[in-house]
């Protein structure tokens, strides 16, 4: 008898499947059994050493169902989602990813929960982890670049620790710019807690970095002066090489944060004196996560003991043949605990693999093309927006990479809200001021944004 398809409750057919309720569970009730009675336990629950006091006794009240219901109802809750077309940035910037990303990344040779740096099962990992470092030391100008961190956020910190240990005078005083975003400064004063450094804001002007307001805050005890470029408001710092004269001048290293886009078309921190570049490098290679990052360490070769994380180097096996393994690790599971220079366990590994395909599919001449558009756009919406009474674009006098900030009359806030009931999302910045992030994924909404803007003002 054949049974009709409506007949038949898919989700009680999986229930059935297994004791547990799980069609996933590799085992039933009697290898379970067998397995306890070969470890000499009556019960799974005395493998764990978990307390009473902790243990939760209760059902979690979720009910079973196939994989075709559950992607069923994730659908369906995604669809609330509103659709907006973004203009935000401030630190999360989208860039078109590639399909070949996604093709390359997702082959079972990259896919593993087992740790990618076993030199003699993972000779194509290390490979492209090696590629990531080459393209982030020639675009930051330096000599050494580690196989990622977790975010910017961890390696300023990681860069400040360093600047502790490796700066010869005394010294406790972390200087960094009052546009720094909140999140990377918490970040940064919670790694150096327990440290006998301290992290102070210096002022700017017009959104970059006065040399001469700067030296009135250096001394003799200033270990680490940290700037951005761009800034989180899109502004290209001018005096890169006076601030780094006086970094040198004070005998203070010197940190630039950027990332792999804009050091394609800005000034090399090697060029301009910079000791260390971070930053976050997950904009090649992945679309805006909103907290997952790829963090970008690079620094002189002087530091190059110093360097937290990570290195991948290029060998030879006995036989002679090109090989790649790890080179150096500074961390306690693999040197004294005493001499380790990072306790930060892992790294980004999978999102630096994806960087690097992204890199290399762009190449120079495609990154380039990609930094000229990211500094072109802004530019040209910007003066569009000018053009709209009430508006006032840029309010920086100066040049931008991404981003602007714009002056709007009456409030930003309301215009804003407005300007999502037309399926666009923008940053207000208290009650006056906008600021807009134009890349390669939102450049064809710029014209339907700028009316946009112009029918919310009149």
């Amino acid at each position: 008898m054949t049974i009709p398809p409506d007949s038949i409750d898919v989700d009680q057919v999986h229930r059935d499947d297994t004791s547990d309720g799980s069609p996933f569970a590799p085992h039933d009730d009697s290898e379970v059994e067998e397995m306890l009675a070969a470890v000499g336990v009556d019960t799974a629950e005395e493998l764990f050493d978990i307390p009473e006091s902790v243990r939760f006794e209760g059902s979690f009240d979720i009910d079973g169902a196939s994989e075709q219901r559950v992607r069923q109802r994730l659908r369906e809750t995604v669809e609330q989602n509103e659709d907006y077309t973004e203009f935000l940035g401030r630190g999360h910037n989208s860039h078109y990813v590639p399909s070949i990303v996604d093709r390359i990344s997702l082959r079972s040779e990259f896919l593993t929960s087992y740790t990618q740096y076993q030199p003699e099962i993972t000779q194509g990992f290390l490979q492209v982890l090696f590629e990531y470092q080459s393209v982030i030391a020639e675009l930051t100008g330096l000599d050494v670049a580690n196989c990622s961190m977790y975010d910017a956020a961890t390696a300023l910190g990681e860069a400040a620790t360093l600047a502790d240990r490796s700066r010869r005078a005394d010294g406790n005083r972390v200087l960094v710019p009052d546009y720094m975003r909140d999140t990377h400064r918490d970040v940064l004063e919670n790694y150096v807690e327990g440290t006998e450094l301290v992290v102070e804001a210096f002022d700017t002007e017009n959104g970059q970095v006065n040399p001469e307001t700067l030296e009135n805050e250096l001394s003799e005890d200033v270990v680490l002066i940290y700037v951005e470029n761009p800034t989180i408001e899109g502004v290209i710092e001018e005096n890169l090489t006076e601030i780094g004269e006086l970094s040198d001048a004070y005998g203070a290293l010197y940190c630039i944060g950027s990332d792999p886009v804009a050091l394609s078309l800005l000034q090399s921190p090697g060029s301009v004196g910079a000791d260390m570049v971070v930053g976050d490098a997950s904009v090649l290679g992945l679309s805006t996560a909103y907290g997952m990052g790829l963090g970008m360490f690079a620094c002189d070769e002087e530091f190059l003991r110093q360097v937290p994380g990570r290195l991948v180097g290029a060998s030879e096996d006995s036989d002679g043949t090109r090989a790649f393994t790890l080179t150096l690790q500074t961390r306690e599971q693999h040197i004294r605990r005493e001499r380790a220079t990072s306790n930060i366990c892992t790294n980004q590994a999978w999102v630096a693999l994806r960087t690097a395909i992204h890199a290399a599919s762009l190449g120079p001449s495609g990154l380039v093309s990609l930094a000229e558009k990211c500094h072109r756009l802004p530019e040209r919406v910007a003066a569009e927006l000018d053009e709209i009474d009430g508006v006032s674009a840029p309010v920086r006098d100066c040049h931008h990479f991404r981003e602007f900030k714009a002056r709007v009359e009456p409030d930003a806030r309301e215009l804003a809200a407005d300007l999502r009931e037309e399926g666009i999302a923008i940053h207000a910045l208290g009650s006056d001021e906008i600021q807009v992030s134009i890349t390669d994924v939102n450049e064809h909404r710029t014209d339907d944004f700028v009316q946009a803007i112009t029918e919310v003002m009149n």
